[in-house]
Parts: C-alpha cells; structure tokens; sequence
C-alpha cells in the first residue's frame, strides 16, 4: 500500500526536510553491496533521524502505519540485509554520527550507530587504546556492524563484535527505549538481552548507540607472507601453527588467481611469487622483541610445514599494502562475481572444504576463487561467470553460468551443513541466504527464533522478509 498523506505529514513533522521521496534520491537506498540486482527495491521513503527519540518516533509512527521499516547502516552488507521490503521506507542511520563519550578511565566508547568504522578507529588512536575487530570496510557503521555482528581477519585473535559490545540503546518495534547494559564488564541482573540484538539484522529493533570496550595500543606488528605450492597445504598448515602457543592476531590465505586481479586493480605487487596460494599472518605484541618471538615460532613452524618461502616485514608502508592487496581482493574480482559463499566450518574442515570446493570448479567448469580467515573457520568462496586469467584480467562469459551458479551455491550450502558449519560466518542471512537458513537449523530453534520475533514485533515492521518469513 503507498503511504498516505497523514504519513507523509507525521514524518515531516518528525524529521522534517530529512525525509526524502524523489526516487533518485531513493534509488541508493533500495540495495547493498551485494552483487545480483534481482534483490533491489525502491523504498517507499527514506527518513533520517538524527538522534535516538527521533527514530522512536518514526518506529511508533510506522507501527501505527503498519509500515514495514528497514534500518540502514553504510549499506556495505554481502546479504542484501538491508533491501527495503516493497512498500516500506528505510530508516538511515546516516547522520547519527556523533561520539556520545570517550571513556579512557573506563576504556570504553559510546557512540550513535551512524558512526563510521573509520571514525571509530581515529578516535579510538586518539585515546592511545585499540579496537581490535575489523570487518574490512571501514565505510561500515558501527551500528550495522553489531547488527550484523560483524567479524574480520582479526577474529582469530580478539573475537567478533559481540566481545566488544557493553551496551547498547535499541529501539523496540512499539517504539519504546531500551537501555541494554553500560560500561559494566559484569552482570548477572536479568535476560542479557543486548546480545540478543547483536546480529539480529535489524529485525528485533533499531540499534541508535553502542557503547564498545577497548584494549590497550599495542606497540608492534609485524606481517608474514608464506607462498604455499596448493591451497590445500597453505590451509592444512594452520592447525600445526596454532599449536606452536602462538595466537596470531590475523592468519589469511588466498589463491594467487584472485591476487592477480587486485595487483591489477591497485597497481601493487603481493611479496609472494611462487606457488598457487599464500598465507598472510599478522602478529601483534607488546614490543618489537615479542612480536620478532613470535615470528621466528610462527616461521618455523610454516616451513615444517612444506611454505615455499617466509616473507617477513615490519615496515608499516608495506604491511599496509600487503594488507590493502587482501582487502582489495572482492572489489577486483566483483565485476564478474555471480555469487559469494561466507561460510564458516570448524577449523579442521577448511581444506576439505575448499578442496570440495575444487571439485566443484572441475564439475562445473565454472571459477570459484575461495580466500578468507583460514584460523577462525570462515571461508569466501566466490562464482564467477568468467574465468580469471593470469595477467588479472577476465575472460568472456562462460555458456550456462546463470544455471550453474545455482547448482554451485546448493552445493556448497550442503557441504558447509555436513560439515556441522554454518551458512554466515560474518554477512549474515539477509534475503539472500534466507532459503538455505531453513536447511541448517532445526525446527526447534527457527521456532524458538521466531516466537522471539513474534514477541519483540508482533506487527512484523521490523525488516521484514529477512533471515525468515
């Protein structure tokens, strides 16, 4: 149903120019990053409050509308999460975006959702503390991040988002204030309902500020690049690594076909020449001696492991490329990228997976570049409609590959289940996962799930259509 003037006049009343309607101003609101267009939708209106009583007022408005209301972050989600449903407006966070209270004393920050990743690291420098969990693109903000409990290379060391949440301020679909938790590192009073909101996609309330916990600086990293003659190797020298008594603050491992393409994009060169494949670890510690410790055990154990080379540096420039060259690597595989696959199994069954992942491309006859986090599990496996060359650049469009992708992704889905993994590890469910969700869990808790639902949304505006019906 398209909003009526009473809407459209209470809206205004709210947040008054802030409310857009031309639909080319509405037109980057109707997706994320994901790549397939089939999941676009125009919403029916774009509201942007700017603080936490704003947005209660527009989630008490829409209820009494019965309105469907989208929460959007950066609108950097893999999971079209954030697509509005048809007919209903999307809430932007966009100039929710100030830092509420610093806290050193505490090591604690509280900030609007708004705030972007980045902003987030600079003021988070500025008080000489860290925060550890980096999901890759620091467009992202905060908000969307715990929504979706966001992960990164990081996890393997600190943990996801939900480690770092103290508390939180949500808006419910009743449009009621919640205040969740504080600068208090325990608690034992009540339901812990934040962590029920932490990846929950939007769909149970509207988060409007976080407060975060925060480590100390620390004082050295270094990288290590090891080239692998397979994948498989490069995977299966993780576990003999871990045991070493060293927990590295990244282990990565990408296929040199994919790195070839973000050498191509960025005009830089991955330290790594030889082989198929590469592990790049990063360590942190408290001092150049610790984090030198640490590389020599860590070394060790890579060339026990069969690593053709160990590449070590410690010079922030070239760390920095290192790591921009891995972050690059779906923006340059993206402008032929059918599907992407953010799985995560048990450590043990990344190389069997990604060796059934091979299988696939040899079945099919279709490019599936696969890189991720090889210590915490999550692996991104990518369809491709056309092949990658060795230069970096793409071939023609392969016959069939619409149809085979679907092939592919129910495959992998299955593969990822039998393994006792999941089918998110860190971009959440979204539209597009929602009809593999089903599959993976049991009847038991989608029912348990969805009575929470039912609870906290009884109207169903709280993005509807997304993780389950």
């Amino acid at each position: 149903m398209p909003l009526d003037e009473t809407w459209w006049k209470n809206a205004r009343d709210i947040a008054g120019d802030r409310v857009l309607s031309d639909p080319a101003a509405l037109e980057p609101y109707g997706h994320d990053e994901y790549a397939r267009e089939e999941y676009r939708c125009l919403p029916a209106a774009v509201v942007k409050p700017i603080d936490t009583d704003e947005v209660a007022a527009v989630v008490a408005l829409c209820r009494r509308s019965k309105v469907p209301l989208t929460v959007r972050g950066g609108g950097t989600g893999l999971a079209a999460g954030c697509v509005p449903a048809p007919g209903g407006i999307v809430l932007s966070t966009e100039l929710m975006n100030r830092v509420i209270d610093a806290d050193p004393d505490n090591c604690t920050i509280t900030v609007q959702a708004g705030v972007t990743l980045r902003k987030l690291y600079e003021e988070v420098r500025a008080m000489s503390l860290y925060f550890p969990p980096h999901p890759g693109d620091e467009g992202a903000f905060v908000g969307g991040a715990v929504a979706a409990n966001a992960g990164g290379a990081r996890a393997v060391k600190y943990g996801t988002v939900r480690r770092f949440v103290l508390g939180l301020q949500v808006v419910l679909a009743s449009g009621e204030i919640l205040d969740l938790g504080g600068k208090l590192i325990k608690s034992s009073t009540g339901y812990h309902l934040a962590d029920l909101m932490i990846g929950s996609e939007g769909t149970l309330g509207v988060i409007t500020q976080v407060t975060l916990s925060l480590l100390a600086a620390v004082g050295s990293v270094q990288t290590l690049v090891a080239p692998f003659a397979t994948v498989k190797g490069a995977i299966e020298a993780v576990p003999p690594m871990l045991r070493r008594g060293v927990v590295p603050c990244a282990v990565e491992f990408v296929e040199h076909s994919a790195v070839h393409c973000a050498e191509r994009l960025l005009s830089k060169t991955w330290p790594a020449r030889q082989g198929t494949a590469s592990l790049m670890v990063i360590l942190d510690g408290r001092n150049d001696d610790d984090t030198m410790a640490q590389a020599e055990a860590i070394g060790g154990a890579l060339e026990q492991s069969g690593a053709l080379d160990v590449l070590l540096t410690d010079q922030e420039a070239k760390q920095a490329e290192i790591l921009e060259i891995r972050s690059m690597l779906y923006e340059a595989i993206r402008p032929v990228t059918v599907d992407i696959f953010d799985v995560c199994v048990p450590r043990a069954q990344v190389a069997p997976h990604v060796e059934f992942i091979h299988e696939l491309e040899r079945r099919f006859a279709i490019p599936l570049p696969s890189f991720g986090h090889a210590a915490d599990g999550n692996v991104h496996t990518h369809c491709l409609h056309s092949p990658l060359l060795d230069d970096g650049a793409f071939g023609g469009k392969l016959p069939g590959w619409r149809e085979t992708s679907e092939k592919v992704r129910d495959e992998i889905y299955r593969d990822v289940v039998r393994r006792r993994g999941v089918i998110s590890g860190e971009h959440g469910i979204g539209l597009v996962k929602k009809p593999y969700f089903f599959e993976s869990v049991s009847p038991a808790l989608l029912s348990t799930m969805k009575a929470i639902k039912k609870a906290l949304d009884p109207d169903g505006i709280m993005n509807p259509g997304k993780i389950f019906d």
